[in-house]
């Protein structure tokens, strides 16, 4: 007659050979992930820094003139124009220059297509606006010395917020480096498009 003993040393046998299958299954998948890791970025879908897709080999200057612009604001051309040659000459050994005189490999002109800001927060006690919300629209491309278009993006769209106050002795004006921040988020998704061919 079997006392029970007998079943239970069975159930766990059969629980410890569920436990090193589940285990060594494990095991398999977690390196299964690591492998495919390392295919997906050595392959196709990684690009280095260096990869520069949307330029063409043996290009050495390129060009950045002052952003045109369609709207009244003023200066937020300026500050995206430089965001962008400090960021094309940090990420790459290209000889940036705002210079717009032909001699340049590649040209990269800007547009500014909208610019708005708008009320964000509304302060109660003052009956005025807290935080506003400042939106840019540009279009950019990428030309070759013969003009043949190597990048283009017509609808750049980023956003920035800043604070306002109404307390006029300590009153600072915050859109300014607001439209810094926004100028140097927009270069680096720019830059970062170009040479790596998002």
């Amino acid at each position: 007659m079997d006392d029970g003993v007998g079943l239970r040393g069975r159930e766990t046998k059969a629980f410890d050979k569920r436990q090193t299958y589940y285990h060594w299954h494990m095991r398999r998948f977690v390196f299964a992930l690591l492998v495919s890791g390392v295919f997906m970025l050595t392959g196709c879908g990684y690009h280095t820094v260096g990869a520069a897709t949307h330029l063409p080999a043996g290009v050495q200057t390129l060009a950045v003139p002052v952003f045109a612009t369609h709207t009244e604001a003023y200066h937020t051309e300026t500050a995206l124009t430089e965001a962008v040659i400090r960021e094309f000459a940090t990420r790459t050994k290209l000889r940036v220059t705002p210079k717009n005189d032909g001699d340049a490999d590649v040209t990269l002109h800007g547009t500014i297509l909208q610019q708005t800001v708008m009320p964000l927060t509304y302060n109660t006690a003052t009956e005025q606006s807290s935080s506003f919300l400042i939106t840019v629209v540009v279009s950019v491309t990428l030309t070759g010395r013969d003009g043949q278009v190597l990048y283009e993006n017509k609808k750049y769209t980023y956003r920035e917020q800043f604070q306002s106050t109404s307390n006029l002795p300590t009153y600072l004006d915050e859109s300014p480096a607001a439209e810094q921040r926004l100028a140097r988020n927009f270069a680096r998704a720019l830059v970062a498009d170009v040479l790596e061919g998002l």
